[in-house]
């Protein structure tokens, strides 16, 4: 699968997109990249994220940019083995559920995972920056555990 973003990949997998976790690669107001993690079916606050990481601004990179940061095409971003190390921040609400499918390096090579890993193994700080918390936007049952 090339295209559809995380909508589609839930639809393939037949899991729920909360359980799509998408790598974003963003910058602090001094061009410092850093990676957010977010469910597929939410946004990042960007306001909240800055706040809870303690710098003034975040805004997305410009796909180049974001390119040249973690070695990978976007739409295929990872965040395990990223040419540059950065910060990895994962939605807190993430952590909570008990499978999640990321992004493996290229676009539609999705890997099912414990959220636990992504802080075992790359060291993800817990933030809460989805602009919309899960309990108000997220209503139907989790398909995630199958």
């Amino acid at each position: 699968m090339e295209h559809g973003g995380t909508a589609e990949s839930a639809r393939q997998l037949d899991v729920d997109e909360h359980a799509v976790v998408k790598t974003l690669v963003m910058q602090d107001e001094s061009a410092r990249p850093l990676i957010v993690l977010m469910h597929g079916d939410q946004k990042v606050s960007t306001k909240n994220l800055a706040r809870a990481i303690g710098v003034k601004s975040v805004e997305p990179c410009d796909p180049e940019v974001a390119e040249r940061h973690s070695g990978y095409q976007v739409g295929g971003t990872s965040p395990f083995g990223t040419r540059k190390p950065m910060p990895v921040y994962v939605e807190q609400t993430v952590l909570g559920l008990d499978r999640i499918y990321i992004n493996g390096g290229r676009r539609g090579y999705l890997v099912g995972i414990s959220p636990a890993a992504l802080i075992k193994s790359i060291g993800a700080r817990p933030v809460r920056c989805a602009n919309h918390p899960p309990e108000s936007t997220h209503t139907g049952p989790s398909r995630s555990s199958r």
